[in-house]
């Protein structure tokens, strides 16, 4: 019984580092339909959202199964609290994925970034795809030291969305309101996706360590 306890807490996290994989594609997939206006790949974002929330489902149902008959205690119960809360944050990301390609599919046949952004919004999504990917390297490998930097890396991501404000700011901004409603919410989009990513990287310590990291630049 213990070995099969074990085996289902490994397939779960195995389960994890898949659901990264699938909110990465959603991510890449997304940012091509955005910058291309492509709605075909839209759609294919879109209708595979409904995906990334099954396994959210399923992994949450597992949990709550081995709490409800294993009764875990110390890491054990860590573990499992820890990839409930997990899915909660890979779910949102593809949740994210998700606005950035309705956008692209509302705005099509134009494209809805400017291109005077888009070069922006290129690296962004590139970022994104990084952390994600990392956070699922650190999940696989319960890495502390790559989960501890995972937040300095999105202070990338913080200076794109500086940089897009200070152009959405700038007094030639020739696209008028509605373009730069659609530009705060996709910087808005990116900016979450990364910061749910660093929240998995901090779930990672608290699995592995017990104890919670503080936000970088904090005091002790």
């Amino acid at each position: 019984m213990r070995e099969s306890y074990r085996e289902e807490l490994h397939d779960i996290n195995d389960c994890l580092v898949a659901m990264t994989n699938a909110v990465g594609s959603a991510m890449s997939t997304a940012t091509t339909a955005l910058l291309d206006a492509d709605v075909t790949l839209a759609d294919r974002v879109i209708a595979g959202d409904e995906h990334i929330d099954a396994v959210r489902a399923s992994v949450d149902e597992r949990c709550f199964t081995l709490l409800a008959r294993q009764q875990p205690v110390a890491s054990d119960l860590r573990a499992i609290t820890t990839a409930m809360a997990t899915v909660g944050d890979l779910e949102r990301m593809g949740d994210l994925a998700q606005h950035i390609a309705k956008v692209a599919r509302m705005r099509f046949p134009e494209p809805a970034v400017p291109q005077e952004v888009r070069p922006i919004f290129l690296e962004a999504g590139y970022v994104a795809e990084s952390l994600v990917t990392k956070a699922g390297a650190i999940i696989a490998k319960r890495d502390v030291a790559a989960a501890l930097e995972l937040e300095a890396d999105d202070d990338m991501m913080d200076r794109l969305h500086a940089q897009l404000f200070r152009e959405l700011l700038s007094e030639d901004w020739p696209h008028g309101i509605e373009s730069a409603i659609d530009i705060t919410l996709l910087g808005r989009y990116y900016e979450r996706f990364a910061d749910h990513a660093v929240s998995v990287a901090r779930r990672v310590v608290y699995l592995v360590t017990g104890e919670r990291p503080l936000p970088a630049g904090a005091e002790a």
